[in-house]
């Protein structure tokens, strides 16, 4: 990948880390209604 000027590459992997931990924060709240969704949309397509 080409280098552009003005980009701070520490900064940048550090917001890179921080994005990370919010999706995998999120991920792990919504974890627990994946049951719940299966069983849902296997009730609403199996019938």
């Amino acid at each position: 990948m080409a280098r552009i000027g003005g980009r701070n590459t520490p900064l940048a992997w550090l917001s890179g880390v921080v994005c990370a931990g919010v999706i995998a924060g999120l991920v792990y709240l919504a974890a627990p209604m994946g049951p719940v969704m299966m069983t849902y949309f296997g009730d609403l397509f199996g019938h």
